[in-house]
């Protein structure tokens, strides 16, 4: 029995280098294979200062470039939204006058606040000329929404023709 456990034992040895006979690792003989770098291949391992300054270089292009183009694009759907909102008010007021049989004055004008801006609407009423196809007396109807987005102003203009008389 003895030699099968001194032969179990080198086996244990040879797969396992660091760890004897008495089971404790053996750091001594663990040889850690060290690695020699030339000169040549230090300089070829990582960036030079020209690449450096040129990445920084673009990137300092590039970036004000990318900000600017997405404050245009937040500026332009702030704009898009409020003029749906101004084409809305406007049709609210035309459909009004069409359902009251447009009675009133030949031009209004109020304000309305929706979503906390205000959207000023001004109503004009003119006749329609008459062709020689129709004899029958039409007038146009005109809605000016004005708001403001962004520090500048715009508007929105919806017309419709309705019966004069």
């Amino acid at each position: 029995m003895k030699s099968s456990a001194t032969t179990n034992d080198a086996a244990a040895e040879s797969e396992f280098p660091m760890i004897g006979n008495s089971g404790r690792a053996n750091f001594q003989s663990l040889e850690i294979p060290k690695r020699v770098f030339s000169a040549r291949q230090n300089r070829k391992s990582g960036f030079t200062l020209a690449e450096v300054l040129a990445a920084l270089a673009f990137m300092a292009v590039v970036i004000p470039v990318a900000i600017g183009a997405l404050h245009v694009a937040s500026m332009s759907g702030v704009v898009a939204q409020r003029k749906a909102v101004a084409a809305r008010i406007a049709d609210r007021v035309l459909n009004e006058q069409v359902v009251t049989s447009g009675t009133g004055a030949a031009s209004q004008n109020g304000t309305v606040t929706e979503n906390g801006q205000s959207f000023k609407w001004t109503l004009n009423r003119d006749n329609w000329p008459v062709s020689m196809v129709s004899t029958a007396a039409m007038q146009v109807l005109n809605v000016d929404v004005s708001f403001s987005a962004q520090g500048q102003d715009y508007s929105v203009r919806l017309s419709t023709l309705v019966n004069g008389s």
